[in-house]
């Protein structure tokens, strides 16, 4: 059963999935500052200055007790932020996208076995037979 696992383990389907997952987090990360720190600016300052991550519809406002405190928090859909989402999930997406499309090309092609011909006995016989027959 280890020598099972062993070998499951040990093949390139597992090993190609814990690299896929583990470069998906850290890819995660970089466009997920990308676009909160690059992109969505650049796109709220062309739309007129808008911060998408602060677009929301209030469906009911949040209710402050004394002092400040707030004793019921706003209910709101938080549209904006889904934006931002979006758009990481696209360029996410893209850039995997990419490191599939570069892997696939550095990854050896599967040659084809070659077509089974006639054995050594095989050739000997009829070659025998050609002799008989002359």
């Amino acid at each position: 059963m280890l020598k099972e696992f062993k070998n499951f383990i040990m093949t390139g389907n597992v090993i190609e999935f814990a690299v896929a997952v583990i470069m998906a987090g850290a890819v995660g990360a970089v466009v997920t500052g990308f676009v909160n720190d690059i992109a969505m600016p650049l796109v709220g300052y062309i739309s007129g200055g808008v911060d998408f991550s602060d677009l929301k519809i209030v469906l009911s406002d949040a209710i402050a007790a004394s002092e400040g405190i707030e004793a019921k928090p706003e209910v709101a859909i938080r549209w904006g932020a889904w934006v931002n989402t979006l758009v990481n999930l696209v360029i996410i997406g893209f850039v995997m996208f990419m490191i599939i499309k570069a892997y696939n090309k550095m990854k050896k092609p599967v040659e084809a076995p070659a077509p089974a011909g006639p054995t050594d006995n095989d050739l000997l016989a009829e070659i025998r037979d050609l002799l008989k027959k002359k």
